[in-house]
């Protein structure tokens, strides 16, 4: 979840509302890759999830980091809620899962060197506290009482809200984790391209980065539960945007949308102003009941457009949010999967061409096939498994033409990154898939093997 936003002044026309969008528009040489992913800690003793404060607690991690590791404090309402460095941030999410959202870099060779940085520095502070953190889309035994929600005020709206409005909200912000990239557009005709692949292929990172087989202690029947979480949340601010596939799509058509998904709040001096279901066209006349008679900012507009959950979104860049949290390995695979079919021209046609015939009803079948069979999916003629490795080969290509080297030039190009999505197709097996295979095999359905053999 996302920290107050530095968006800019007085909104005073309409179009600087689809004008914020398209001041994210950059030229290719400096698009950049953000790479984003969540984990659950829990009491190595115990198993149990960790509690906001504590010796053993989401916030002993923050300050170990805080003091042992060089990060600033970021605080709210007097209390330690997140950390800065270098452009990095880390943050909590509502159950106290944490997050790093990392830094915007030019390759894939520095994302996961900034991962690989972070965990160990996790692992650090957690063994000393006596903790530990892994990678997974769904916490696999804990129910929704035991886990905490942290100490944020949006949270704090949000929780009650979601009720409201779906069944499996508080699920969502308490027992799931996922991994995303953030990367850029060059102008609005590069923006719906890939906007456009986007939204169509994200059932195939569903799939391959399926990791959520479990729930409450044992098998749920999908392959990703938490991609299926997020089919019941709140129809207004998720989905897969038709109206991206229509003719005309831009900015301004993402704006309008945008407008009329219900608002959670307005921050105003280190506080969350309950405006829950209120309308942020009526915040432009003056009109909102929370703060009657005020107008809002482009600040206020970039943290709606946080609140807004579709299956990939547009900010100031794109965000890719369709995979599970995960092991190690994959936390890298992501972000290469998606530059490999992003950022070269002729990666990105093909992607194009590889869905573009889709409908709506094909694009909603795909995600939820994916969710529950991971790449064993199949809708009509298409399987998912001959999608994904087609996918992964654009991919591929794609990563080879940027031809970014690394470890001083005796890496040539990223494309080692996607091993483990190839590894996936070649065998049919996502990571769900080997946890169901040791679970009713070595691990003779005791689920808390889980933490010994796949923590990080």
């Amino acid at each position: 979840m996302s920290i107050p936003q530095s968006g800019g002044g007085p909104i005073e026309h309409h179009e600087q509302l689809a004008g914020y969008l398209e001041s994210g528009c950059k030229p290719k040489e400096d698009w950049r890759i953000g790479t984003e992913h969540e984990k659950f800690g829990y009491c190595k003793d115990t198993l149990k999830p960790i509690p906001y404060e504590g010796p053993r607690s989401i916030l002993a991690v923050l300050e170990g980091l805080r003091d042992g590791h060089g990060w600033a404090p970021v605080e709210e309402g007097g209390k330690l809620i997140g950390l800065e460095k270098d452009g990095a941030n880390v943050s909590l999410e509502p159950g106290g899962q944490l997050e790093l959202s990392g830094a915007p870099v030019e390759t894939i060779h520095e994302t996961c060197d900034e991962v690989n940085a972070h965990l160990r520095d996790v692992k650090d502070i957690a063994d000393k506290v006596g903790v530990g953190f892994i990678g997974l889309g769904a916490a696999p035994i804990w129910t929704h009482d035991e886990m905490p929600l942290m100490p944020k005020g949006r949270y704090k709206l949000m929780d009650a809200y979601m009720q409201k409005v779906g069944t499996m909200g508080q699920t969502m912000m308490r027992r799931t984790c996922t991994v995303q990239v953030n990367l850029d557009f060059s102008s609005e005709a590069d923006m719906v391209q890939k906007f456009r692949v986007a939204l169509a292929l994200q059932p195939v990172a569903t799939a391959l980065f399926a990791n959520s087989p479990f729930l409450e202690g044992k098998p749920n029947g999908h392959k990703s539960w938490r991609s299926r979480v997020w089919r019941d949340l709140d129809a207004d601010r998720t989905g897969t945007l038709p109206f991206v596939f229509e003719d005309g799509f831009g900015f301004e058509q993402y704006a309008e949308y945008a407008l009329d998904v219900p608002m959670y709040f307005v921050y105003r001096d280190g506080n969350y102003i309950d405006a829950l279901g209120q309308s942020f066209r009526d915040f432009l006349k003056g009109e909102l009941p929370a703060l009657p008679g005020e107008k809002p900012t482009l600040s206020d507009w970039a943290d709606h457009l946080t609140t807004i959950f579709p299956e990939a979104r547009i900010k100031k860049f794109m965000e890719m949010r369709g995979a599970d949290g995960g092991p190690w390995r994959r936390l890298c695979a992501l972000p290469a999967f998606w530059v490999g079919l992003m950022y070269d021209q002729t990666s990105l046609d093909a992607a194009w061409d590889l869905c573009k015939e889709w409908d709506t009803e094909i694009r909603d079948s795909l995600r939820i096939a994916a969710s529950v069979d991971g790449l064993q999916a199949r809708v009509g003629n298409i399987s998912m498994h001959d999608l994904a490795r087609e996918a992964v080969k654009i991919s591929e290509s794609g990563l080879k033409a940027r031809a970014r080297s690394g470890a001083g030039g005796m890496i040539p190009d990223e494309t080692h990154f996607l091993n483990t999505l190839k590894e996936s197709v070649e065998s049919g097996k996502v990571p769900a898939d080997e946890l169901l295979e040791h679970y009713y095999g070595d691990w003779d359905r005791d689920l808390s093997r889980i933490y010994s053999e796949y923590s990080y």
